[in-house]
Order: C-alpha cells, then sequence, then structure tokens
C-alpha cells in the first residue's frame, strides 16, 4: 500500500479522521497539519487501516482520542490572565489576517 493510500481503512476510521480534522481546523491549525494529526490520531487508536476477514478485530483504543481533551487548557489556566489576553488577541489578529488574504 503506497503512502497516503486510504483504501485499506474502514468508513467509521475515516469518518473519524474527518471529525477530528474538523475539530483541529476551528481551532485553527493549517488545513494539511489537521490532516496528518487527524490520521495520525486514528492510527494511533486503531493500528492502522483495518483488513476484513474472521478474528483479525482489535479492540480500539481511545486513549489517544482523549488525551487532548484532558491535557488541554492545563497550561493556559496556569498563565496570568494578562498573558491569556494577550494570546487571545494575537490569534485573533492572525486568524482575521489569514482569513482576509
Amino acid at each position: 500500500m503506497p503512502r497516503g493510500d486510504k483504501s485499506k481503512y474502514t468508513d467509521k476510521q475515516k469518518r473519524q479522521a474527518e471529525h477530528i480534522e474538523a475539530g483541529y481546523k476551528e481551532r485553527g491549525v493549517p488545513e494539511d497539519e489537521a490532516e496528518s494529526r487527524a490520521w495520525a490520531t486514528v492510527n494511533a487508536m486503531s493500528g492502522g487501516g483495518k483488513q476484513s476477514g474472521s478474528g483479525r478485530g482489535r479492540k480500539t483504543n481511545k486513549a489517544p482520542a482523549r488525551k487532548g481533551g484532558q491535557r488541554g487548557g492545563a497550561a493556559s489556566a496556569a498563565r496570568p490572565a494578562t498573558a491569556r489576553s494577550a494570546s487571545a488577541r494575537k490569534a485573533a489578529r492572525t486568524r482575521a489576517r489569514r482569513q482576509a488574504s
């Protein structure tokens, strides 16, 4: 299977990757990076593309999907409010600039 070929992935895995990618895009991650991270997460959860056949199924490891949600916000909450506010203003300016171009 050539690199980047998604033919061995199930429809469910493809849907999962799309959903994860959409979440990254909402947070301002560039499109190619969001896709890369999404497939990395799906691979970490399922061990790669699933192949059909009796006895080939494996349990899904949900830890990689949960990891981001658990860790998110902890580092930010430890920073002073002024630093968080400055970062938010800078991010808003960056998003506006990228959307305008």
